[in-house]
């Protein structure tokens, strides 16, 4: 089973159970504010909401979404061809690990962009619906592997964007040096004005030299219990 549902100017499948689309990736898609793009990765694309939309976007760019999971893959297909954009966006159902080190993807992306799993496999409550599990936990992809496979596709001085738990801040930004990328700009996510940060959205640039990290506001989800804040819903609107 699946709904129809709509967010911005793309149209959506997504399975009634299993993994859903949670304002993540549409907060992640409003951090991103470069002026052009020629080229875009999506790594773990899921049913396809950030690559669509940064395709329409940047209409001039090439983009390709990279989804590990059938299931999410084949929504993300049908998504592409929903919206008018299978010529457009190219999608891979395949592990990132073995694509990144491909020849020909060697470099090849102005920009990255990562909704990753982001809990550990042994922290939190694992999902048992599988789709969901892999989403949100590290069973099939590790931080220093999506790292690896993100600064292998990008050019010198490209840009990764990725959206991320604040208790592991710390060792984010040691793996990102390792793997030759410095942060230079975050954003907090409150649920409430005055509730710790539940997520941080991070954009790194290969190649950089280390300083020169902007800290924006942060961004506040819920101005009630319930209700959207007036930054959300703008988001939100086309």
């Amino acid at each position: 089973m699946k709904t129809l549902d709509y967010i911005r100017d793309i149209r959506l499948y997504q399975h009634s159970e299993g993994y859903r689309v949670s304002v993540d990736p549409l907060l992640l898609y409003d951090f991103i504010v470069l002026k052009r793009m020629r080229s875009i990765v999506d790594i773990g694309a899921g049913s396809g909401v950030i690559g669509m939309l940064l395709a329409k976007k940047y209409e001039g760019a090439r983009v390709l979404m990279v989804e590990l999971q059938d299931s999410l893959a084949g929504l993300a297909r049908e998504n592409l061809e929903l919206n008018d954009l299978k010529d457009r966006v190219e999608l891979i159902c395949e592990d990132i690990r073995e694509i990144a080190q491909r020849e020909d993807m060697e470099g090849s992306f102005d920009v990255a962009v990562s909704n990753p799993p982001f809990r550990r496999t042994k922290t939190g409550i694992v999902s048992a619906n599988d789709e969901r599990a892999i989403a949100r936990h590290e069973t099939s992809l590790t931080l220093s592997q999506l790292l690896r496979s993100a600064s292998a596709m990008l050019r010198v001085h490209g840009h990764f964007f990725m959206i991320y738990l604040p208790e592991r801040l710390p060792e984010l930004i040691i793996k990102m040096r390792e793997n030759l990328m410095e942060i230079k700009r975050i954003r907090f996510v409150h649920s409430y004005v005055h509730s710790d940060a539940k997520m941080v959205m991070i954009e790194s640039v290969k190649g950089a030299k280390p300083g020169g990290m902007k800290v924006m506001k942060p961004l506040v989800i819920y101005r009630d219990v319930g209700v959207y804040s007036e930054e959300v819903l703008q988001i939100y609107r086309v």
